[in-house]
């Protein structure tokens, strides 16, 4: 007898959406049909709208050190209320950064105890630190951050153009990415600190000190180096339709580039961030409504590979300061990036693939990503017709704030499956067994 069937939902396959029964055995889909032979667990999913287990490739929770701002076990919880499966953990905000073997071996052991979905590493790119890039690549790193601004972190300085350019080549050799954080810091410090002097400290200050093409020249910057090198190049949280703009043109020369966007620059704009203050600082800023819009077009257009949270969440006390340059930048959202994609009227199958099928493709996640016999049986469970208001009650996340508290967001995750086991089921977690740790090829978890 088969370990589970899920009956009557409606499958987001890559051959289309089709009504029909899905069998798992062990951790693997099974069967795809009609009608399905009976299970040991059944799950009645018809009204349901069956998706991959979304893949969030850039988030920060924090563990070790910094578990105070987040930590794996209650960020996995929210993931996965979100239809999340498996996560691609930053080198940062966690302390020690994973830039070197054992900081990386200390943060897999650290997710290896606390993580209830899948999750992969990300190693990072600071100077000096050019020859540990094949340790970590050794260790199943999924890529290489860089930041090409000031991280915020003392102890993660950004990569200076030779730092990158170095970085680059050596990621080639090892065929792995590199993300890369795509600010200019010559702009970005030099405006910040007229901004200071002058004795603005207030939130229009903050934005005229990051404009939109201090991201465009950083992205042209790394594009360029990107295809001197042959590495291959993902640019995170893109920000504008003009950021897209110039990472497509970079691949137009010849750059092999991957665009990643966040649903909080396609839900808000700076005046959203006039409204709630702290709560949604973050780097890149959000942006005018013209160039949210010109962004969500890209989207729209196929422009944009991969939809991510950047969940990067701290203590409520560092959203607090009487200059608002001094307030932590970072969004506490993890939990309703699907449900944002939704809610902005995306086509199923477009959030399928910008939430877990490219991702899995970019970085090499043979068995995961997409709802295929053979495949993990990764998968979320979602009404797409009902809406939630978004309530600190319901938020699964270290601390209950977020700049999407009170909205109302259609497409509720009412059931999640990592590989063969539900995690989360209508507001509870009943996992058992912990998540794995993902490494690039095709054996993982």
């Amino acid at each position: 007898m088969l370990n589970m069937v899920v009956r009557g939902g409606r499958l987001v396959t890559p051959a289309g959406i089709i009504d029909a029964d899905l069998a798992i055995e062990g951790e693997l889909i099974a069967e795809i049909s009609p009608d399905a032979p009976p299970a040991k667990h059944e799950i009645d999913a018809r009204g349901l709208t069956i998706l991959p287990g979304l893949i969030d490739v850039h988030l920060h929770f924090n563990e070790p050190g910094r578990t105070e701002w987040e930590g794996a076990a209650t960020g996995s919880r929210a993931l996965a209320a979100g239809g999340g499966t498996l996560f691609f953990d930053m080198p940062l905000n966690s302390s020690p950064c994973t830039v070197g073997p054992r900081e990386f071996d200390l943060k897999r052991a650290a997710l290896e105890a606390a993580s209830i979905t899948d999750f992969a590493l990300w190693g990072g790119i600071v100077p000096g630190n050019a020859a540990a890039l094949a340790d970590l690549a050794e260790r199943g790193a999924i890529g290489f951050k860089a930041f090409l601004c000031d991280s915020g972190l003392p102890e993660f300085p950004r990569a200076d153009d030779l730092t990158l350019y170095e970085a680059l080549r050596e990621a080639a050799r090892l065929n792995l990415p590199v993300a890369v954080h795509a600010e200019s810091e010559e702009i970005t410090k030099a405006l910040s600190r007229r901004m200071l002097e002058s004795g603005r400290h207030d939130i229009p200050a903050f934005l005229e000190s990051r404009p939109v093409i201090a991201e465009v020249e950083a992205i042209q910057r790394a594009g360029l180096l990107a295809r001197e090198t042959g590495c291959k190049l993902h640019v995170v949280h893109i920000s504008s339709g003009r950021g897209v703009a110039a990472a497509l043109e970079a691949r137009a020369l010849g750059a092999d580039i991957s665009i990643e966007t966040c649903p909080h620059y396609l839900l808000f704009t700076e005046d959203d961030l006039l409204r709630i203050g702290a709560l949604a600082k973050c780097t890149p800023p959000l942006r005018t409504r013209g160039e949210s819009d010109a962004l969500f077009r890209s989207v729209l257009r196929g422009e944009v590979d991969i939809v991510a949270s950047d969940h990067s969440p701290c203590p409520p006390e560092m959203k607090q300061n009487a200059s608002f340059f001094g307030i932590w930048g970072g969004i506490a959202g993890v939990q309703w990036t699907r449900a944002a994609l939704i809610e902005k009227g995306l086509d199923l199958s477009a959030i399928a693939s910008l939430t877990a099928a490219n991702g899995a493709h970019r970085f090499n996640i043979a068995n995961k990503g997409t709802i295929e016999v053979g495949k993990h049986a990764d998968l979320a469970l979602v009404d797409c017709a009902a809406t939630q208001t978004v309530r600190e009650e319901a938020l699964f996340q270290r601390h209950r704030v977020t700049p999407y508290m009170d909205l109302e967001l259609r497409g509720v995750t009412r059931c999640t499956i990592r590989r063969g086991e539900v995690i989360y089921a209508d507001d509870a977690i009943p996992a058992i067994t912990p998540g794995a740790f993902v490494r690039p090829g095709a054996c993982n978890a």
